[in-house]
């Protein structure tokens, strides 16, 4: 079994789409092993993102990302990144698949939904970054 990280974020949690969300997690087999609602401040969104520093999105990616609560989330499935970024879907919504939640969801290439990890280590990062050990048992 694998764990990744995903985030229902603020632009879908704003519009009441978290319990869809999470339906469609649970019908596709993942096991939520973490789960919290939180409010990220803009000097924890900028410490989750910080490879993305140099970035020229990197201002407005943390500013949306602290601009409302979110739901973070380990989950843990066989291939869970790659199954986890399968449901999510292509980064902009209008690239996104037929039944990707990112299409169902998203409204852009900056509010489009949801986050998940795209490696083991950015996996190890991202969970340890929200959760302790205790809280994954």
């Amino acid at each position: 079994m694998e764990k990744t990280f995903a985030i229902i974020k603020p632009d879908a949690f704003a519009a009441g789409h978290a319990g869809k969300i999470l339906a469609r997690i649970y019908s596709e087999g993942f096991e939520v092993i973490g789960l919290k609602k939180l409010y990220m401040s803009k000097v924890e969104a900028e410490g989750f993102y910080y490879v993305h520093k140099e970035r020229p999105f990197f201002g407005e990616l943390t500013d949306f990302m602290s601009s409302g609560p979110c739901v973070v989330m380990a989950l843990e499935s066989n291939n869970a990144i790659m199954k986890w970024r399968d449901l999510m879907g292509a980064t902009n919504p209008a690239d996104a698949g037929a039944g990707t939640l990112r299409r169902e969801f998203g409204t852009s290439i900056g509010e489009n939904a949801t986050h998940g990890s795209d490696a083991p280590e950015t996996a190890a990062f991202e969970l340890g970054y929200f959760f302790s050990g205790m809280e994954l048992l």
